[in-house]
């Protein structure tokens, strides 16, 4: 088992890879996409840095991501998968829209392109409402800042205005009123339709596609169903596509915050199916509709037992700590990082894990 840390576009830095290697991290997963919610890509502002956000762009050509990854083997580190497309890149994908089969090939492009760079991996979420929580100030042990869902918050049910998906407005000049709500049937033969247009390319450049599941696991967001709110839906993604390529990414807390999650179980089951293509390793308290993102050693998972199951069915992939409360100090993500890198260590000593 290896090491990693998620670093996003505005993190690739140089002093944010030697930070991983003090960590003891050997892997990085990029998250290149452009969240900023009105579409515009925000430059870089460190000019000590050789690649910054202003230099990535949106289109990820193939001398984009070589040079990338150069930079991050430079620094000692391996490029182990990038995660989650842009969502103004696929957003008529998700929607079934007109531009579906013009956005769908430039996605087989920038699978081709990640292939091509020697990237193995490429995470997604394939979702309309997108992930869907509350930073809730001392929620955490110490009265550390986390990640929560509450049903109760509110928010939830919003529906989606045309011209946004994923929490992005990718058009503002789009007209008023609110996306239809999705079904569970229509958004499967979406999904199908994607991975069976996509797993062919991937197969051919030796890409990895790795599918999230939902954060929150609720079966409907924002009046939009979900694909991947239970464990068994796995199971039925790779009924549905046979592909080696069709892969997910295990992320452990979205595993046990479902209603009928159990990350021991869910680990048994699909581990030596040799789909797991990389691991978000966090904990969290709590189930849908009400969870907490917890330090990695204070939720309700037993994080080591979940290493011993890894061990036991031969993952040799690569775990991130996703993220994690927030500790209270200047730098409060490195120490969270920090943090949770270091139980991480220290957990692949206690099961005798090679490393």
């Amino acid at each position: 088992m290896r090491l990693g840390i998620g670093l996003y576009r505005d993190m690739l830095k140089k002093e944010n890879y030697r930070f991983a290697r003090q960590a003891g991290c050997t892997d990085i997963i990029a998250h290149l996409a452009n969240y900023y919610t009105d579409g515009a890509i925000v430059p870089g502002t460190d000019e000590t840095n050789n690649y910054g956000i202003s230099k990535i762009g949106d289109e990820w050509t193939l001398d984009q991501l070589r040079a990338l990854k150069k930079e991050v083997e430079d620094a000692g580190l391996h490029l182990e998968a990038i995660e989650n497309f842009n969502p103004a890149d696929w957003y008529d994908v998700l929607l079934d829209g007109p531009k579906k089969q013009e956005q769908m090939d430039k996605l087989k492009k920038i699978i081709k392109n990640v292939g091509q760079s020697g990237i193995p991996v490429f995470g997604y979420n394939f979702s309309i409402a997108g992930v869907w929580g509350h930073t809730r100030r001392g929620a955490a042990r110490g009265g550390a800042d986390t990640a929560c869902f509450d049903r109760e918050d509110g928010g939830e049910n919003m529906p989606i205005p045309h011209g946004e998906v994923w929490n992005m407005t990718y058009d503002p000049e789009a007209p008023k009123g609110f996306i239809r709500p999705v079904s569970e049937e229509e958004l499967w033969d979406r999904w199908t339709y994607f991975i069976n247009e996509i797993t062919p390319v991937a197969e051919e450049y030796g890409v990895r596609m790795a599918a999230h599941p939902d954060d929150p696991p609720m079966p409907k967001l924002r009046g939009h169903a979900r694909l991947v709110y239970e464990p068994e839906y796995y199971e039925k993604m790779i009924a549905i596509n046979k592909s080696p390529s069709n892969c997910f990414e295990f992320c452990m807390g979205s595993i046990q915050e479902m209603r009928n999650g159990n990350i021991y179980e869910a680990i048994d089951r699909f581990t030596p199916l040799d789909r797991l293509a990389y691991i978000h390793f966090r904990n969290v308290r709590g189930k849908v509709p009400h969870y907490v993102e917890a330090f990695v050693d204070d939720g309700d998972i037993d994080m080591l037992e979940c290493l011993r199951l890894l061990k036991k069915h031969n993952y040799g992939g690569v775990l991130i700590p996703d993220h994690t409360p927030q500790l209270e100090c200047r730098a409060s993500w490195h120490a969270g990082m920090a943090y949770a890198l270091g139980y991480m260590q220290a957990a692949f000593q206690v099961i005798g894990e090679e490393r």
